[in-house]
């Protein structure tokens, strides 16, 4: 399995924004709320790294709703590649 990187993460995040014509904040703090990311955008952002991957990530809908900030999206989607 080749991981992908954190800053690939975040890129593939901008592209799936930038598809909706939002802008990938430059906090990564900023609420997932505010800039308009919901469970469908965090869903496409999954399988792109599935994609890269090769691999099926695998997540449960309990570790979901802790994700608030572009650093949780980050730090899970890092986290499940070392699963």
């Amino acid at each position: 399995m080749s991981a992908v990187s954190r800053e690939q993460i975040r890129t593939m995040m901008a592209e799936v924004l930038s598809a909706q014509g939002k802008e990938m904040p430059t906090d990564d703090s900023t609420e997932l709320e505010g800039i308009g990311f919901r469970s469908l955008d965090f869903s496409e952002l999954a399988l792109r790294v599935e994609d890269e991957t090769g691999e099926e990530l695998n997540f449960d809908a309990p570790g979901l709703r802790q994700i608030r900030t572009v650093t949780d999206v980050l730090d899970f989607l890092e986290q499940l590649q070392g699963a």
